[in-house]
């Protein structure tokens, strides 16, 4: 998949750096959206952008927000991300997008006329049809809708809302997704992704808390404002390579002393306990962090990649008073995962 981000498409070339060179797009399909955690409805989407595209020879492309507008507008109450911007664009690339591109969302963008935007399509990005959500609005007036489109020239293919299986009938979005994590049903958000929902990021230092409690844990970048789950889970984690793809025993084979860890459910994976929250007990309310600890693991993690797959939710974060009962706390946690991950087939 081709990633450009679209000041790149639309400079002209006095404004391109010694680094950037012009580039232009083949006739594509284009669908537009935030696409957060490429979910079942997303990936319907996709699929109807593949079938126009093979049945027309044209490309297939994607355009996507960052930051989301409501992150722009309105970043304190701006709804939790389920997917970064690295997790969109791989998962994006397994789903067949063939072009990404990236808009950035910012005063100026936001101020395009619905005119100017569908001008910016046909004649900038080379767009010859489109499939769009039946509720796309664009244009800072929000005048600009399909059927504006469709009376520019453009050829504008509506997918109807996607419903689940479940017996509710009810849509598959973003927003449903984010309640049954923040619920800790796991299971059933599963469902409406299509896959396992995971975190992925870069190692990074922590202030070593875990550490002087006998509970050492991976500090995983997060990436975003606030993650779309809190609290305590069980989790596998495998390590990842700069092509994303996952190192054979990644993990495992940093291990020091023989303390190798306790494999996760599945292959090249090993088993963690992760926090994932504010830490209330340790004064740090606006600090979102996902912490990882390894039982029966010694190693050096930092600056590995690792994607962390959520597997059971065991409860809520708690308060602790003072650090010897937040130690028991852990504890506690740690054991009961740990008994979770014994009663897993293998």
């Amino acid at each position: 998949m081709n990633t450009y981000f679209l000041e790149q498409l639309i400079a002209s070339p006095s404004n391109l750096t010694a680094n950037t060179s012009p580039v232009d797009l083949a006739p594509c399909v284009l669908t537009i959206g935030n696409f957060d955690g490429v979910h079942l409805g997303h990936q319907a989407m996709l699929e109807q952008v593949r079938d126009i595209a093979h049945a027309q020879n044209l490309g297939s492309a994607i355009m996507i927000f960052e930051p989301q507008p409501r992150e722009f507008f309105a970043p304190a109450t701006a709804p939790a991300r389920l997917t970064n911007l690295a997790e969109k664009q791989a998962l994006l690339a397994e789903y067949g997008v063939e072009t990404l591109i990236v808009a950035g969302f910012d005063a100026e963008f936001r101020s395009l006329s619905a005119q100017a935007f569908a001008d910016l399509l046909a004649l900038r990005l080379n767009v010859k049809a489109l499939v769009l959500g039946d509720d796309f609005k664009f244009g800072h007036d929000r005048t600009g809708d399909s059927q504006f489109l469709r009376n520019y020239g453009l050829d504008v293919t509506n997918l109807h809302t996607v419903i689940d299986d479940s017996g509710k009938a009810a849509r598959i979005s973003s927003t449903r997704v984010r309640d049954l994590l923040l619920a800790g049903d796991i299971d059933a958000a599963n469902a409406l992704l299509g896959r396992d929902y995971a975190i992925t990021g870069m190692v990074v230092g922590g202030d070593k808390i875990g550490r002087t409690m006998d509970f050492p844990t991976a500090n995983v970048d997060l990436q975003r404002l606030k993650p779309a789950l809190h609290g305590i889970f069980a989790v596998d984690v495998v390590s990842l390579d700069e092509d994303g793809q996952v190192i054979a025993d990644g993990l495992s084979a940093l291990a020091i002393d023989g303390k190798s860890g306790i494999s996760g459910l599945r292959s090249n994976s090993l088993f963690g306990t992760a926090n994932i929250g504010t830490r209330p007990s340790v004064d740090k309310q606006h600090d979102w962090r996902l912490e990882v600890h390894f039982p029966e693991l010694n190693a050096d993690l930092y600056g590995l990649t690792l994607q962390v797959r959520f597997l059971h939710y065991l409860h809520g974060e708690r308060h602790y008073d003072g650090l010897e009962a937040l130690k028991t706390g852990i504890h506690n946690d740690v054991k009961a995962l740990i008994e979770w991950r014994e009663q897993q087939p293998i």
